[in-house]
């Protein structure tokens, strides 16, 4: 069994990042509205449950992920504590040392590089002494999803190969993934801007 996580808070400027609650639930339900949420990030069992369960169905085992060993993390307002996207950290230790990381925004916060300041952010915490005390996380994506690609490389994750025929929809078809890591030693000096861009 995977030991629990101590949950943690980690604020920047205008976000902050903590675990989710249940009272998130209305604004995981707005994101889970946006088609390539759906798509890519939300899971078949979240796809196959209908349309006013899904953002039960997909906050629960959060709400519990860090008791579990993951660490899922809310992107909220800092101002309205209001969730604008997500970032977790999971199957920790599954592989020594390492985890998988993955994300996603919801449209309205789109366009401030969110997902990127804040995959930075959970990075730099997961590779931390008092963090996780990790050495490699890695990702994935769908080639066709080009905007998770661009929030990988402004996170400072290294696009390090293509996996054939990884990614399979729950319609069934298959898409090419790229595989990015990042490693605690790796040169990453300045956090994403806060400027401009996806």
């Amino acid at each position: 069994m995977t030991p629990a996580l101590q949950p943690h808070r980690i604020e920047l400027d205008d976000v902050v990042l903590r675990p989710f609650v249940a009272t998130d639930e209305t604004a995981v339900a707005e994101a889970l509205r946006d088609p390539g949420i759906l798509r890519w990030t939300a899971g078949t069992a979240v796809i196959r449950t209908p349309a006013d369960q899904r953002a039960l169905t997909w906050l629960a085992p959060r709400i519990d992920g860090w008791a579990r060993g993951s660490a899922v993390f809310a992107v909220a307002d800092a101002a309205t504590d209001y969730v604008l996207a997500s970032v977790s950290v999971r199957d920790v230790n599954r592989v020594p040392d390492q985890a998988l990381v993955a994300y996603w925004v919801s449209p309205a916060a789109r366009g401030r590089r969110l997902a990127a300041r804040a995959l930075d952010a959970a990075a730099r915490w997961a590779f931390a002494p008092e963090g996780l005390r990790l050495h490699r996380l890695s990702l994935d994506h769908a080639l066709v999803n080009k905007g998770s690609c661009r929030v990988a490389l402004r996170a400072g994750f290294q696009l390090e190969g293509t996996m054939r025929d990884y990614y399979v929809e729950p319609t069934g078809q298959r898409h090419d993934s790229h595989l990015h890591a990042r490693l605690a030693t790796d040169n990453v000096d300045q956090p994403p801007e806060a400027s401009a861009g996806s």
